[in-house]
C-alpha cells in the first residue's frame, strides 16, 4: 500500500475496508487472549519488549515514517512524515536535538556520515533533500520522480538510489552535483532499496512482480531479477551482509521471506503482523524486528543463519516504523499520537 494513501487518512480519508476488518480483528483476538489468561490458572508470559521511556517529540500528532542510525555521532533522524519535518533526536542525551522543516512528506532517510549529510525523500514534492549534518539546514533538493521513499547510498560510486514506490523506478541521483543522473524502471509499487557490500550491487523489492531485483550501481543497469515464490507485495527489505541473507516483508499476505543471498533463493517464509512495513536488526543480540503498520511488532532471533520467531506483540496503533541502536540494544518507535502527542517510545528486549 502507498504510504500516499496511509497518509490521506490524516486529511480526513478513511482506512480501506479490508484493513480496518483486519485491525478490528486483531483487536479482538488479543482481548480474548487478555480474558483467557486468567481462567488458565496461568501467569502471562514475560513482555519481549519493555518500555522504559516515552519522549514527547516536537509537531503535530501525524505520521512518521523511516528513521536513520548515525552510530558514531548518537543521532537517530526520524520523518516526521505528515508533519513536513526531519526530528533529530540524540540517542546519548536521550533529547530531540532539532526539528528541520520544511521535508514536505518526509518519507525515507538516510545518514551518510562519509558525505557529512543527511538524504531525506519528500513525497510531496517529488524530490529528495539534502541536509548538512552540521547545520541541519537543506542545502539542495533533487527530482526524485512521483513518490520517493527508501533510499540507499553505494559508497564506490557515491551514487544515491531511491525507491520511486508509485513511479515504478529506482532514481540515481550523484552526490558530488546533487543531480538525478538515472531512472530505473523496475515495475509498479517499488519497496525499499538497500545497498549490499558484499556483491556492491543496490537490491530493491517491486511488488507488483513479486520480485527482488539487483542494480549494479557502476552500470546503472538491472542485474538480475529474483522471483520471491509466496510473496504477495513485496515492500520491506533488509540485508544481513554479515550472514548472507536478505529479509523480506510482504505487506500483501503479512508474510517474512528469508532470502539466502547465496543462491538468491527463497529458504523460509513466516507469518508476522498484518501490513508489514519497517525492519530493523540488532546484530549483537542477533535479533530481528518487523514494525507493522497494525501495530505489531515481529520479533525473531537468528541462530545459525535460522530464524527463530520469539512472538508478535502489540505496541501502539500505527507503531510501523522502528530503528535500533546496537550498542545500547535499545529500540526506538515513534508514535503519531500518545494522548493526542506524538512521542517517541524507547523500549528495552526484556
Amino acid at each position: 500500500m502507498l504510504k500516499r494513501e496511509i497518509s490521506d487518512r490524516v486529511r480526513g480519508t478513511r482506512a480501506r475496508p479490508a484493513r480496518r476488518l483486519r485491525q478490528v480483528k486483531q483487536f479482538v483476538i488479543l482481548g480474548m487472549l487478555t480474558l483467557a489468561v486468567p481462567a488458565c490458572g496461568h501467569a502471562p508470559a514475560a513482555p519481549l519488549l519493555r518500555t522504559i521511556a516515552d519522549i514527547p517529540m516536537p509537531g503535530s500528532a501525524v505520521r512518521f515514517d523511516y528513521q536513520s542510525l548515525d552510530v558514531g555521532a548518537n543521532r537517530l533522524y526520524i520523518s516526521h512524515m505528515d508533519d513536513n519535518h526531519l526530528v533529530v533526536f540524540d540517542v546519548r542525551t536521550q533529547k530531540v536535538l532539532a526539528n528541520v522543516p520544511g521535508v514536505a512528506g518526509s518519507t525515507g532517510v538516510l545518514a551518510v556520515p562519509q558525505l557529512k549529510r543527511v538524504y531525506a525523500s519528500e513525497s510531496r514534492v517529488g524530490k529528495v533533500a539534502v541536509i548538512d549534518q552540521q547545520r541541519l539546514q537543506v542545502i539542495a533538493r533533487v527530482p526524485a520522480g512521483s513518490f520517493p521513499d527508501g533510499i540507499a547510498y553505494d559508497p564506490g560510486t557515491r551514487r544515491l538510489f531511491v525507491s520511486d514506490e508509485s513511479g515504478g523506478s529506482d532514481i540515481v541521483i550523484d552526490t558530488h552535483t546533487n543531480r538525478q543522473i538515472a531512472s530505473i524502471r523496475l515495475g509498479r509499487n517499488v519497496g525499499n532499496t538497500q545497498y549490499d557490500p558484499n556483491s556492491h550491487l543496490i537490491f530493491a523489492t517491486v511488488g507488483d512482480r513479486s520480485e527482488l531485483v539487483s542494480i549494479d550501481p557502476r552500470s546503472i543497469k538491472i542485474a538480475a531479477r529474483y522471483p520471491l515464490p509466496g510473496s504477495d507485495g513485496p515492500h520491506g527489505l533488509y540485508i544481513d551482509a554479515a550472514m548472507r541473507l536478505a529479509f523480506v516483508a510482504c505487506e500483501g499476505n503479512a508474510r517474512l521471506l528469508v532470502v539466502d543471498m547465496r543462491t538468491m533463493k527463497v529458504a523460509a517464509s513466516f507469518h508476522v503482523g498484518d501490513d508489514p512495513d519497517v525492519l530493523a536488526f540488532d546484530p549483537g543480540l542477533g535479533r530481528l524486528y518487523i514494525a507493522c503498520e497494525s501495530g505489531i511488532v515481529s520479533i525473531f532471533d537468528l541462530k545459525n543463519r535460522t530464524l527463530i520467531k520469539r512472538g508478535d506483540p502489540f505496541i501502539a496503533r500505527e507503531a510501523h516504523t522502528i530503528a535500533v541502536d546496537p550498542r545500547t540494544h535499545k529500540v526506538y518507535i515513534p508514535l503519531e499520537s500518545l494522548h493526542g502527542k506524538p512521542v517517541l517510545r524507547i523500549m528495552r528486549p526484556a
